[in-house]
């Protein structure tokens, strides 16, 4: 994951989805002062997203989380107008899906936004190289030009020599290579990801979570990517929005919710995600040190604690803290890492 331009990519403001035959006038008389399962029972609407808010920087993963039910399917839905929010905002490059004329979102679909399917969605009939270069084909693009970008991208996700086989001729796993190549290969500035790897083998889902990471340092997308997993979540996520009943409850970088859960909700998933996987250097330090230190005794305030582990072991001398300038911001040593590692 790289660091953001500080640019909003997207953003949604006060988004609200409300499934049923009145759903504005459902809004006005209950849906802002009442549950979602009080507005289902008294009047039949369904309350699938309930005025939410967030904002995505360029070059960022944002990762939604929540269970089955949360909203979050739905809310990745509004992003592209695949479902119309009753009321709010979704902006794009400062410009408002809702507002724009279909030949607008069209070209949004075809040429800024791609989205990955937890079910792959491939083609049957078409081969890999047929179905990466799909959406190219769907752009206008010759068979020469498409199938020579497919093959670029085939090679990315590391299945060169499949091009000619058949989605069924593939594993799991190498058909969701296939869709996120497909995604890849028109080259979007967004990539929309709705529980991509949930249906896969354990070891399988965590080797794609890692090509993905890789993946993403080297293009840089813009990612919105829905799990209902809380480790997948703070595996891929820069930030994390929390999704209960349509509404979200905590927003914030994955050590911000380990180590800083808002109620019980948050709290239960993250009680048993080890800490030294997420919190770092930064987040536990002792503010600026006076001592001196050699250059092999300095980490990044980034560093997660997982990876300072040895480091702090083998001596009893602090490691020194720095800044992205290399300026000492402060000190971490065996003492600090235990007391955050066992925090609750």
């Amino acid at each position: 994951m790289k660091q953001n331009s500080g640019e909003f990519k997207i953003e949604c403001n006060s988004v609200w989805k409300i499934f049923g035959p009145s759903p504005k006038r459902i809004l006005e008389t209950h849906g802002r002062s009442k549950s979602r399962a009080e507005v289902q029972e008294e009047t039949g609407h369904v309350v699938a997203v309930k005025d939410v808010s967030f904002s995505v920087r360029t070059g960022e993963c944002f990762v939604v989380m929540g269970l089955s039910g949360s909203g979050k399917s739905t809310l990745v839905r509004c992003l592209t107008r695949l479902i119309a929010p009753t009321v709010g905002e979704v902006l794009l490059d400062g410009q408002d899906v809702a507002r724009m004329s279909r030949t607008e979102l069209q070209s949004l679909r075809r040429f800024k936004v791609a989205m990955v399917f937890q079910h792959f969605g491939l083609l049957p009939h078409r081969t890999v190289i047929e179905n990466i270069s799909y959406g190219l084909e769907i752009r206008g693009a010759g068979r020469r030009d498409r199938t020579k970008k497919a093959a670029g991208v085939l090679d990315l996700v590391g299945l060169v020599g499949w091009g000619d086989r058949y989605p069924h001729e593939l594993s799991g796993g190498m058909q969701q290579r296939v869709g996120l190549a497909r995604a890849m290969a028109v080259d979007p500035e967004i990539l929309i990801f709705d529980e991509p790897f949930s249906a896969l083998d354990p070891l399988i889902r965590r080797e794609m979570q890692d090509e993905l990471l890789d993946l993403q340092n080297k293009l840089n997308k813009t990612m919105v990517f829905i799990t209902h997993d809380f480790h997948e979540a703070i595996k891929m996520g820069d930030n994390i929005a929390i999704m209960k009943d349509g509404e979200i409850v905590q927003i914030g970088t994955p050590e911000d919710i380990v180590a800083k859960p808002v109620d019980e909700y948050v709290r239960d998933f993250a009680e048993d995600v080890p800490r030294y996987k997420v919190l770092t250097a930064g987040k536990v330090m002792r503010q600026r040190s006076s001592l001196e230190f050699a250059d092999d005794r300095r980490v990044s305030k980034d560093t997660k604690l997982e990876n300072l582990i040895n480091m702090a072991a083998g001596s009893d001398r602090p490691l020194a803290v720095v800044d992205d300038s290399g300026e000492i911001v402060g000190e971490i040593d065996r003492e600090i890492m235990m007391r955050a590692m066992a925090a609750n």
